[in-house]
């Protein structure tokens, strides 16, 4: 496929899963949108899982391109854990579209859908290599693996958290501001892991 063709079926991709969800969409409404016929997507994707996962690869190989700029930008290891925690929400708090691609979000609502388990778990992959600048640099503080790779966790269930409250605008309710709450967090988290000592870090 040329990357041509490639990026006008993707983008088509994109457009029908946000206005029909994944269980609305079809390779047929994608192919239309891209001026294709069914059967020229047919050979090259076999499902519409298949093409979302595509779609969804690309949105995290974004993310972590964004994340890994944000750390390269700085060299102490508190400086790259705060960087990689706020570039990921960064990238998120300025692309809501993609947040909601990587949750199935489009109008389909929270529900556990998933795209077959090897996609599933290669997409998890991407999103986890994305946040491991997080746990490296908890680890360079002195964090244990195991604290590190719990600090990650918390740091994605925090983010997305707030995103949540973010671009659903409930976070007005409460009078803050979501990008300050994200850094207060990471901050804390800093200074714990910094109080800890060596190995412990949790």
């Amino acid at each position: 496929m040329s990357e041509h063709k490639r990026g006008l079926i993707l983008q088509a991709a994109r457009d029908v899963f946000e206005a029909e969800g994944l269980e609305g969409a079809s390779l047929r409404a994608v192919a239309t949108r891209a001026g294709y016929t069914p059967g020229a997507l047919y050979s090259y994707f076999d499902s519409k899982e298949a093409i979302y996962a595509e779609v969804l690869r690309t949105s995290l190989a974004a993310l972590g391109q964004a994340v890994d700029e944000a750390v390269a930008r700085v060299e102490a290891p508190a400086d790259r854990l705060a960087a990689a925690a706020m570039g990921f929400f960064g990238f998120y708090a300025a692309n809501p579209r993609d947040l909601d691609l990587g949750f199935y979000l489009f109008r389909g609502g929270m529900k556990p859908l998933g795209l077959g388990r090897e996609r599933d778990e290669e997409l998890n992959r991407a999103l986890n290599a994305a946040l491991r600048p997080v746990a490296d640099a908890a680890e360079a503080l002195g964090a244990s693996k195991a604290a590190a790779d719990l600090l990650l966790v918390d740091v994605f269930a925090h983010a997305t958290g707030l995103l949540l409250l973010l671009h659903t605008g409930r976070i007005r309710m409460f009078g803050a501001s979501a990008p300050a709450l994200m850094e207060a967090y990471v901050q804390l988290r800093i200074d714990t892991l910094r109080q800890s000592g060596p190995g412990r870090g949790g």
